[in-house]
């Protein structure tokens, strides 16, 4: 028998995007206020595919985070003119860079082709330059801020481990790359890092270069699952820090309130995003 609750859930999310969508160039006009400012260098790798997404995401960070140093929106080079232009007006911090200038230094010759021509490898390169002077937040173009994370502030300041990361619920990953079950414990999602200090990659570069056959969409959150955990990242609790599918086929958002910090709108969650924007 169908789930007439998650199709619902689904249509009024497919609604709310396209209605949002007609009207980005109006939105993007509408400023955000922010009450504080944060001293930290976010970053999103993106597409055209996902503005509304991205469009919405950056708001709700400068709503209920604050204004960053910067906001860098890091293009897979499918953005138009004019959705550059649209991500510019957000905010004076936002700004939009392509991703061929996102390469990491010393990244050796047979991992150069991944990181320059690869969907998702391209999003690795990006992390793996980061942070630069201050401290780096990586965040999906489909990550909403709620008002718990006002704590960001705090957690960026944080001198506790060089890097903190959104728990999967389960692990996603390339397992030819991992050698022993036990390293696939505390899975890490790449939609979500926190980023203090600069990360010893050697780990993941020789996994890279051990793999035999082509990389597949999650080589590169399974690089960075082995080098948070080499590196001592610790997990953000997954209470506020959200990234769940046990929700998938209610109509509502089980997961969303104000003690939240973020949720990550996974594929199978997607819609969640629109119904939750405008609950």
């Amino acid at each position: 028998m169908p789930d007439i609750c998650y199709f619902l859930a689904r249509a009024k999310g497919t609604i709310v995007r396209a209605w949002y969508n007609s009207l980005l160039s109006v939105i993007v006009r509408v400023p955000v206020r922010a009450n504080r400012t944060v001293k930290v260098h976010v970053f999103a790798y993106s597409n055209e595919a996902m503005l509304p997404e991205q469009v919405a995401s950056i708001r709700s960070f400068l709503r209920h985070v604050g204004r960053p140093i910067a906001y860098t929106v890091v293009s897979d080079g499918s953005h138009s003119q004019r959705s550059a232009t649209l991500l510019r007006r957000l905010d004076s911090s936002v700004k939009v860079a392509s991703a061929v200038d996102w390469i990491p230094p010393g990244a050796p010759h047979g991992m150069r082709d991944y990181l320059t021509s690869h969907p998702t490898g391209r999003q690795l390169g990006l992390i793996m330059c980061l942070p630069l002077a201050e401290s780096a937040m990586y965040v999906d173009a489909d990550v909403l801020f709620y008002p718990g994370a006002r704590e960001l502030a705090r957690l960026v300041a944080s001198e506790s481990s060089s890097a903190s990361f959104l728990q999967d619920c389960q692990f996603a990953g390339d397992t030819r790359l991992i050698r022993a079950e036990r390293e696939k414990q505390t899975p890490v999602n790449t939609g979500f890092l926190i980023l203090r200090k600069p990360l010893d990659w050697s780990l993941g570069v020789a996994r890279f270069l051990e793999l035999e056959g082509a990389p597949s969409f999650f080589t590169n959150q399974t690089i960075t699952h082995l080098v948070m955990h080499a590196n001592g990242a610790n997990a953000l609790t997954r209470e506020k820090f959200i990234l769940e599918l046990d929700d998938q086929c209610d109509y509502g958002d089980r997961h969303a309130n104000a003690d939240v910090a973020i949720r990550h709108y996974v594929n199978p969650v997607r819609h969640k995003f629109w119904t939750s924007l405008f609950p």
